[in-house]
């Protein structure tokens, strides 16, 4: 029963099986690189298009012929999402005075100055006070604050909300997976990524609701939808919108 658990996944990954293979192949006349995932449980061939690249899912028994035959089906489908991820793939993170990072879905501008380690939100921009201005290190305590807010922010809303669902969860940790936005295991321990703390409220809202929400239903059975309905109405609005902004906040 504890290797139960119920996982709100970003919309570009999914867990990765075991063994991993990194494989290559000409797709529409253009050069595919991609990981082919086997596993036992797998009954059918796989295709996801994430900011990684292409994976692939196969059943152990599954030929090479096979998979190239699905992967020929599918390639004009399989280009244009790997085109489609390459254009909103966001340039990487420059960790100096300039930058601009999300926070509670609005963004912040770095302000780097040398000093006593310091974080103070202003406005429109964060503070930064570091005795060594250097991006590692810069990059280290932002992350380190943005962890503390997400701690203190998921905590107080799973507060409000647990008592309207009339649930408790046994445990509340911070996530730092990058194949979904939060789980919740068979326990009542309930995972939520830190990185939600980039997006708007009502995002993170509707994140820990779905997640309390399965300690009620361990599934996502129409049940569980009517537990989440009735504190977001407009979850499904919601949820889209994740799906469509989630690479904005994939901090680096």
């Amino acid at each position: 029963m504890n290797q139960i658990r119920a996982q709100l996944e970003l919309p570009f990954a999914s867990p990765s099986p075991s063994p991993v293979v990194a494989c290559s192949a000409v797709l529409d006349g253009q050069p595919i690189s991609y990981v082919l995932h086997r596993s036992h449980g797998r009954r059918r061939i796989s295709l996801s298009v994430d900011e990684r690249g292409l994976r692939i899912g196969a059943p152990l028994r599954a030929s090479m012929r096979e998979i190239e035959t699905v992967l020929r089906d599918h390639a004009r489908w399989v280009v244009r999402k790997l085109t489609q991820w390459t254009e909103k793939r966001p340039p990487g993170r420059r960790w100096e005075s300039g930058e601009t990072l999300m926070y509670m879905g609005r963004p912040l501008q770095l302000n780097v100055a040398a000093g006593t380690e310091n974080i103070t939100p202003q406005d429109s921009a964060l503070q930064v006070s570091i005795p060594r201005v250097q991006p590692e290190n810069i990059a280290a305590l932002v992350r380190a604050w943005l962890r503390t807010q997400a701690l203190s922010d998921f905590a107080t809303r799973i507060e409000r909300y647990r008592v309207a669902m009339a649930v408790v969860p046994a445990d509340i940790r911070l996530s730092n997976a990058r194949t979904r936005w939060g789980s919740c295991h068979a326990s009542g321990r309930i995972l939520l990524n830190w990185r939600l703390i980039q997006m708007p409220a009502r995002l993170i809202d509707y994140v820990v609701v779905h997640e309390l929400a399965h300690l009620r239903e361990m599934n996502h059975s129409p049940r569980f939808w009517t537990v989440v309905a009735k504190e977001i109405p407009d979850y499904l609005a919601r949820r889209r919108e994740i799906r469509r902004d989630a690479h904005q906040y994939i901090l680096d």
